[in-house]
């Protein structure tokens, strides 16, 4: 176990070395290429700043309107049968928009429920089996200047729903 954590604690530092070393035997100017790197990250987080303002602000909006509620309570009478609890609804919902509003939706249904109550646990395994897909899309295709996106949406959505359902069933796995 010692071992374990030792080797977490020193991954990262090691592969900076590793990289910083890499460089420096193939001749390339580490420290310029780094500052470079850094402006042009910055440039891209100044393009990309209004489309994250504007899902922040929809979320918000959503989230403060009761809208998520009503969508949860509505759907809910459809997903209870299923396994998915009304109350994971909204989460799933905000998840596909905002991993920040998702988490605080989580951390209300875990003061709510508790953390190992069935829906704690589902919600934990959708966060982590689900992909903010418009923030990623918006993103990184706005970075890469792509216009036509294809099936991208279309494979997001059922790779989320695909989350959603693994989801479910590995909660039904869990024995406390």
């Amino acid at each position: 176990m010692k071992f374990l954590l030792f080797l977490s604690e020193v991954t990262i530092p090691l592969i900076i070395f590793y990289i910083i070393a890499f460089g420096i035997a193939q001749k390339v100017k580490v420290y310029e290429s780094f500052v470079s790197g850094a402006a042009e990250g910055l440039k891209t987080v100044v393009k990309i700043l209004p489309t994250l303002i504007g899902l922040m602000v929809a979320v918000g909006i959503l989230r403060g309107s009761g809208f998520l509620d009503m969508l949860g309570n509505y759907l809910g009478k459809i997903t209870d049968p299923l396994g998915f609890p009304a109350p994971l609804v909204p989460l799933a919902f905000v998840r596909m928009f905002s991993s920040s509003a998702a988490t605080g939706l989580a951390l209300d249904i875990f003061k709510e429920y508790g953390t190992d109550s069935r829906i704690g646990l589902i919600a934990s395994l959708l966060l982590s089996c689900t992909e903010t897909i418009f923030y990623t899309m918006s993103v990184y295709f706005m970075t890469a200047k792509i216009t036509k996106t294809r099936y991208t949406l279309t494979g997001a959505l059922l790779s989320t729903l695909a989350g959603i359902a693994a989801s479910v069933l590995l909660a039904a796995f869990y024995v406390p």
